[in-house]
């Protein structure tokens, strides 16, 4: 059984939301101009300032009746998974339902996993049976856990989150443990700094562990988060990707800028997106590099030239 992946393309905005000033520009700027979601990326320590990504969107659940909240991605293993449940199941409440949580394990940064004294090795087993605690306690009822990292006796939390069974669990990650997390624990995968040729076979890997499992979903969650720069040319819009890229993961990012990030005129940008629509890309969740204002005028940008130049209906 094929993975049941929605037949319509979604558009989503990551950024973050210092303010409630920006948020509401940022909700704005999302519902003039078609997109349905809102997400944030999580660390505990980065190369550049970064905010909780629970506080930041329950801003955005406040602000839109309309936009789904996301976290692109949460990185669980960090954290222990009972008070998280909690905040998760209260975000989806709060905001009717619209929540998504983006899982990873992460790892880039091993100072952050030192700080919350998680072992950096573990966090791949930390993640799996953290979705596992998850899921019990989002039943609403009476539950116990016996675990490698985690046991409790029977605890009852409520209440439960607005969706059933919780908000659905969209998994990051490039490596075959990630695959089959996607295919065997989540309701959907979320790819970053891939090609659509590595997306696909992302997809084909997950899809064989969704069929031996035996799971049946109503629909499973295919997204990509893009990097974007729309500039007058492929030079000037790489050069300023390049250089916030750089600055943001405190290396050089060039070569990763040429290879995954979409660059260039309007037409450039709509042919990479048509890519990845047409390996199975089903939400993209755009990150548009640049100032706040640069941001702003590109999302504008986005929604006038390169949607009406895409091969598929948004």
């Amino acid at each position: 059984m094929p993975l049941p992946l929605a037949s319509k393309v979604s558009f989503g905005l990551h950024a973050q939301l210092p303010d409630p000033a920006a948020a509401r520009r940022l909700v704005r700027l999302a519902e003039d101009n078609g997109f349905s979601a809102i997400a944030v990326g999580d660390h505990l320590a980065f190369a550049l300032p970064i905010l909780d990504p629970f506080v930041q969107l329950a801003q955005v659940a406040a602000l839109s009746d309309k936009l789904t909240v996301q976290t692109s991605v949460y990185l669980l293993p960090l954290r222990h998974p009972t008070p998280v449940a909690k905040q998760a199941a209260t975000l989806d409440i709060i905001s009717g339902g619209r929540f998504v949580m983006g899982l990873g394990v992460g790892g880039e940064f091993p100072g952050e996993f030192a700080a919350a004294g998680v072992p950096h090795k573990e966090r791949g087993a930390r993640l799996n049976e953290g979705i596992e605690v998850l899921r019990k306690l989002w039943t609403g009822q009476p539950v116990s856990h016996e675990g490698r990292f985690f046991s409790f006796p029977e605890t009852q939390m409520l209440p439960k989150p607005a969706r059933p069974g919780g908000p659905p669990l969209w998994v990051g990650g490039r490596t075959q443990a990630a695959f089959r997390r996607g295919g065997t624990l989540c309701d959907g995968y979320i790819s970053y700094v891939v090609t659509p040729d590595q997306f696909r076979q992302a997809l084909e890997e997950i899809g064989r562990h969704y069929e031996t499992s035996g799971r049946s979903l109503a629909e499973y969650g295919a997204a990509h988060l893009l990097f974007m720069r729309l500039g007058s040319t492929y030079e000037a819009a790489f050069k300023d990707a390049n250089a916030l890229l750089s600055e943001r993961y405190a290396m050089d990012f060039s070569r990763a800028t040429k290879r995954y990030v979409a660059l260039g005129k309007p037409e450039d940008v709509a042919e990479a997106i048509n890519g990845f629509y047409q390996v199975g890309v089903r939400h993209l969740e755009l990150d548009f590099l640049g100032t706040a204002d640069e941001r702003a005028a590109q999302i504008e940008q986005f929604g006038r030239e390169v949607k009406p130049l895409l091969s598929f209906a948004a």
